[in-house]
């Protein structure tokens, strides 16, 4: 009797492991979600046109060649006012559990710094509206929510030319 029941209850508890530990690492969702952040600058704005988020995976031979356009919160984004701890909700989107590769942000024309004597410059972004600012990431979702928080270094990523525009050359790091 001691021995069925022994086995009855190390059945039970094999069974309760296997239900507990199971996970779908093939398959389903994950709400994925992008914000984006900030860290020091000497100035007083730095504004950033972002149009679209776009994501890819792995595979290049679909239409769209691997590239999914998340929801995007459009508009100009005061990178300034993401600061010390500070970040913001730029796009999201339900996506399939695979390994995100890449993320691009496409920009549009309205990019510009304020200096802090409250000048406004035009921040000329090459290529930021038709390919786009890319960010490698190599990310493999597995949770049902998924973060990732882009910290654009504005003090690292903005410089002058010796003609006086400002132009950006983003350094971007994944948090």
């Amino acid at each position: 009797m001691k021995m069925k029941l022994f086995l009855l209850s190390a059945i039970s508890l094999i069974i309760l492991i296997a239900a507990c530990s199971k996970t779908n690492s093939n398959g389903g969702t994950s709400n994925f979600s992008v914000r984006l952040t900030d860290g020091p600058t000497n100035l007083a704005e730095v504004n950033v046109d972002i149009r679209e988020v776009r994501v890819k995976f792995g595979d290049d031979s679909s239409s769209n060649n691997g590239w999914i356009t998340l929801n995007t919160y459009a508009g100009v984004y005061d990178l300034l006012k993401l600061r010390n701890g500070v970040d913001t909700l730029i796009a999201t989107a339900p996506l399939p559990k695979d390994v995100v590769k890449e993320i691009r942000f496409v920009l549009g024309t309205n990019n510009s710094i304020k200096d802090t004597f409250g000048v406004v410059y035009p921040l000329t972004i090459p290529s930021g509206s038709e390919s786009g600012l890319k960010i490698k990431v190599s990310k493999k979702l597995n949770a049902d929510l998924e973060t990732l928080i882009i910290d654009f270094d504005a003090a690292l990523s903005i410089f002058q030319t010796g003609a006086g525009d400002y132009k950006l050359k983003p350094v971007l790091k994944i948090k």
